[in-house]
């Protein structure tokens, strides 16, 4: 059986978890040994990043090439449309939520503590998060690949749209979401990977903003 290795609030980590629940691929869970860092983990996992999956003698890392790995391996469930352009639009998805959505999101990590907010931090990564829904918004008008399906780039996307979802009001003023956006969440939520994930997920959403008294 795969094991991944996890931490309880990584977006990564459930990110990898929705793949592997759409693609009905079992796997065991664990957080890293020693703890992420530790001498015990970087002696399995030399790079020390989280998640990691362990298959047989296969060590990797990085969702993305672990999702890309399981993809080739279990091919029964494809999350890489069949068309040339339809790969290439769900891969610039994953990139884009990768480059470019969750770094917006994570500037406002170092502030979710009203003890240690900057406003001024805040009120710029507000501009920026909007700035990427608002290509996100752009980005679906324009694909073309359809929403009945999970695709390999969902899932990174939805997470970090369930994060900006719980900061808004609490960490980050309210956001104008494009509607697109707000169409795209809603069906992307309806997928049962997601919805089973998210199920799982957001008590330990929710444990990290009230541990750092924003709610």
């Amino acid at each position: 059986m795969l094991r991944i290795y996890t931490s309880d609030h990584s977006l990564y980590c459930a990110k990898l978890r929705i793949l592997l629940r759409h693609k009905q691929i079992a796997f065991e869970e664990a957080p890293p040994p020693g703890g992420g860092g530790s001498a015990e983990y970087l002696s399995i996992v030399p790079s020390g990043n989280i998640p990691a999956l362990v298959d047989g003698d296969l060590v990797l890392t990085d969702s993305e090439a672990i999702a890309e790995y399981l993809e080739e391996k279990h091919p029964e469930r494809p999350m890489l449309p069949d068309t040339l352009v339809g790969r290439a639009l769900s891969r610039e998805r994953s990139r884009f939520s990768d480059t470019r959505l969750e770094p917006a999101l994570r500037l406002t990590f170092p502030h979710v503590s009203p003890a240690t907010r900057d406003a001024q931090a805040i009120t710029e990564a507000h501009a920026m998060i909007t700035k990427r829904l608002v290509a996100l918004g752009v980005m679906l008008d324009r694909s073309p690949l359809p929403r009945d399906r999970l695709w390999m780039g969902d899932c990174g996307t939805i997470v970090t749209l369930e994060w900006i979802a719980l900061f808004e009001g609490p960490v980050i003023p309210a956001l104008d979401w494009p509607e697109a956006v707000k169409t795209y969440r809603a069906q992307m939520l309806a997928h049962k990977a997601v919805a089973d994930e998210m199920t799982a997920y957001r008590p330990e959403m929710l444990h990290y903003v009230r541990e750092k008294g924003a709610l």
